[in-house]
């Protein structure tokens, strides 16, 4: 029974095969294994290339087993269809597309499964990416706050600079009252006098311009350390927002472009083992002397087409015989004088009625 399947997988004629020895039915049931077994690992490849890109186990599994029906479809049809023949050069050349078309089957069927073999390899490279897109996510995004925060830091230094100023001013006029009342400075004289009243009016005068000042631009302030927090808010929006993404820069695509990152030996080694696999049931047609079963089929085949041959070289004379035997028919009627007369006579009554038909005709349009 397994025999059987391996045969059907082989796209050999049953028919044909059957009347062979049991050596001939071994081998084309190994030829049908490998297409059997090619489809298994299609099948595989496939599910999982596409649950990294759909999550979803189901639908990967549904696509998976219908990739591995076409790959098992393309491979019985490759296998089914090179058939051997006398010169091997006629054999290479009917070989060479179906090759190349086996060489894409097995570089759609091995880039999956060397995703999955090297898995933590891959995952070590795309972290190391995920890290740099971070940090390179963070400094756009922060390029994009950093003037504004810069302006708000700078319109703050002002205010207090504008402050201190104030302050350093109201100090030194302080210093200055004071010095006159002592008589160390200004007038030199001890005591409060007009002059020092002068300079203690100016001080008082300039510390309320501070008072009004540090609470102008305290308010300024306090705007400006909000409108600070708002843009820190809103930075760490973005990078909250963005990262997401980042975490899930984990696809097929970026799995092969990391992949790349690798040593390129184990990866082509890979391709190769799935290559000589895919291409094993063309290699042992091609390689392998021709059978039992070759011949036979050879033979059905020249039969049929020699048969097919002889029905239409049949069918090409019956229709010259047809020709020739119609041409005489109707040479010996054209000599019977019974048959002209009676069309002689037919022919004169047809114009008697037409002839009838047309005076009716005319003598109705004269009234």
């Amino acid at each position: 029974m397994i025999q059987s399947f391996f045969i059907l997988c082989s796209g050999a004629d049953r028919d044909v095969l059957d009347t062979c020895s049991r050596g001939e039915k071994t081998k084309y049931a190994g030829i049908g294994a490998t297409v059997f077994f090619t489809a298994v690992l299609a099948t595989i490849a496939a599910t999982y290339a596409l649950y990294t890109v759909f999550d979803n186990v189901y639908r990967a599994i549904l696509f998976g087993l219908l990739w591995g029906l076409v790959i098992f479809n393309l491979d019985r049809f490759i296998v089914s269809t090179l058939k051997k023949r006398d010169q091997w050069w006629k054999e290479f050349g009917m070989a060479v597309p179906r090759l190349i078309l086996a060489v894409i089957i097995a570089v759609v069927i091995s880039k999956p499964l060397e995703l999955k073999i090297f898995e933590k390899e891959i995952d070590r490279v795309i972290l190391s990416q995920k890290n740099e897109f971070t940090v390179q996510n963070q400094g756009e995004i922060l390029a994009q706050f950093t003037p504004e925060t810069n302006k708000l830091n700078d319109q703050i230094e002002n205010l207090k600079a504008e402050i201190s100023q104030k302050e350093t001013e109201v100090n030194n006029l302080y210093d200055i009252y004071i010095a006159e009342a002592e008589g160390t400075a200004g007038t030199e004289l001890l005591g409060k006098g007009p002059v020092y009243k002068e300079k203690r009016d100016k001080h008082d005068a300039a510390l309320a311009e501070l008072a009004a000042l540090k609470t102008k631009n305290n308010d300024a302030i306090a705007f400006a350390e909000a409108e600070k927090t708002r843009l820190k808010d809103a930075f760490n929006a973005a990078i909250s927002n963005s990262q997401p993404v980042i975490n899930n820069f984990d696809g097929l695509m970026a799995r092969i472009d990391a992949m790349k990152v690798l040593p390129w030996l184990p990866s082509f080694f890979i391709f190769l083992l799935f290559l000589a696999i895919e291409t094993a049931p063309i290699f042992s047609k091609l390689i392998s002397p021709m059978g039992e079963y070759d011949i036979k089929l050879a033979d059905h085949e020249l039969t049929i087409k020699e048969w097919s041959a002889q029905k239409s070289a049949h069918r090409s004379m019956l229709t010259q015989t047809d020709h020739i035997l119609n041409d005489r028919i109707y040479t010996d009627i054209t000599q019977d004088e019974e048959l002209y007369n009676y069309k002689k006579k037919m022919s004169k009554e047809i114009l008697k009625r037409q002839q009838d038909a047309f005076y009716r005709r005319q003598t109705k349009i004269l009234g």
